[in-house]
């Protein structure tokens, strides 16, 4: 005659096979800082990749993240010294009329691209193309973050990059939404990273601002000194950079409506209170004087800048 064992006492069981089976986990050996536990328990110290792993058709100058292969990623870091991962946030937002709404994300993709090949000793991770933001049932192009979201997906990321090996974590943006946000992250970081139990690992996390704001306004400083109009939001530095990449990249119409420059322009407000409300265009300031030569000049600018910046953030720490 079978027994049956009533279900509260199997459940009984369980819970209590488990409570143990977490106390002897919570005991054991806890992992060296930044050595997460995989499947197998404590990770061990990294081995080499064996040959057979690495690609003939390996391509060259390769620098972003997700079109380089995990053994050679780990090449990159202990092997040719590329210990920078760059973290770049770009946005999805509505660009006027004549811009595609990932226009930040493209733009950061190639700028970013140049820092790291410029740098030489870097790696950039994949743009992320949401920043801080608020969408609009008008204007329907923006997909936004809020601060607290951003903040946590830029530490996330930059804890991420150190586990995998990297030693410097720079942090940059295109899009201005949260910029203060980055800046926090970074500082929040760079201490406890300075922390005597941790200082030995020599890991830093900077926040390279000089690629958004500097840049943005040295730029608008040129556009005055030539009689051009200088633009907040999807005027002439955006747009010329969009048309400057749509025709690098021999993309045709993608990135942007050329034939909507016409059109690239703030809305006024009416005067007349009773008068019916336009629809805004989504520019601030005047798109339509852009240029593939202005566009190339903008990003020659960016690159420039985050280049030289983060050059100083290294040699300031001793970093390589």
């Amino acid at each position: 005659m079978k027994t049956l064992i009533p279900a509260c006492v199997v459940a009984l069981i369980v819970v209590t096979t488990l409570s143990a089976e977490q106390t002897q986990t919570s005991q054991a050996t806890p992992a060296p800082p930044g050595q997460g536990r995989g499947r197998g328990g404590p990770q061990q110290p990294p081995r080499d990749p064996p040959p057979e792993f690495f690609s003939k058709k390996e391509p060259k100058g390769l620098v972003e993240f997700e079109m380089i292969t995990w053994p050679e990623v780990y090449r990159a870091i202990h092997k040719e010294g590329k210990t920078t991962a760059l973290i770049y946030f770009g946005g999805t937002e509505s660009r006027g009329p004549q811009n595609v709404n990932g226009s930040h994300t493209i733009m950061g993709r190639a700028i970013v691209r140049e820092i790291a090949l410029k740098l030489g000793n870097a790696i950039t991770l994949p743009v992320i193309p949401y920043s801080q933001n608020n969408a609009s049932m008008q204007t329907t192009g923006t997909i936004g973050l809020t601060s607290e979201i951003q903040a946590a997906l830029c530490e996330q990321l930059a804890e991420q990059a150190i586990a995998t090996g990297f030693t410097n974590v720079i942090i940059l943006n295109d899009h201005g939404g949260g910029t203060n946000v980055y800046g926090q992250v970074a500082k929040k970081l760079e201490d406890k990273y300075r922390a005597p139990e941790l200082s030995s690992r020599n890991i830093h996390v900077f926040y390279a601002d000089q690629v958004y704001a500097k840049a943005q306004n040295d730029f608008d400083a040129w556009l005055k000194e030539h009689n051009l109009p200088v633009s907040g939001h999807a005027g002439i530095p955006d747009t010329s950079t969009m048309m400057y990449l749509q025709e690098r990249d021999k993309k045709g119409n993608d990135y942007t409506r050329l034939d909507l420059l016409p059109v690239a322009v703030t809305v006024p407000n009416p005067t007349d209170p009773a008068a019916p409300r336009p629809v805004a265009s989504g520019v601030t300031g005047d798109g339509r004087p852009s240029d593939v030569k202005y566009g190339k000049m903008a990003m020659d600018i960016k690159v420039d800048y985050a280049v030289k910046q983060i050059q100083a953030f290294l040699a300031s720490v001793g970093a390589k």
